[in-house]
């Protein structure tokens, strides 16, 4: 099972999912999908740690934005 899942919504619509056993691979996958997804409006990209019960352990744009 995978322990780490991204997921990538525009507004309340989830548009992409991954899931990686690794923590560095989900977060170098994490800051890539931020790259190449982060300009579309209404984006959001979170990294959650499934095996801690769905504790978001980066979310972009993060809360002060």
């Amino acid at each position: 099972m995978d322990r780490y899942h991204l997921t990538l919504t525009i507004g309340a619509r989830t548009v992409m999912r991954g899931s990686w056993s690794d923590q560095a691979t989900a977060e170098r996958k994490y800051k890539r999908w931020i790259g190449e997804r982060g300009g579309v409006d209404g984006a959001r990209i979170t990294l959650t740690d499934e095996a801690d019960g769905g504790r978001v352990l980066k979310s972009w744009p993060d809360e002060d934005r």
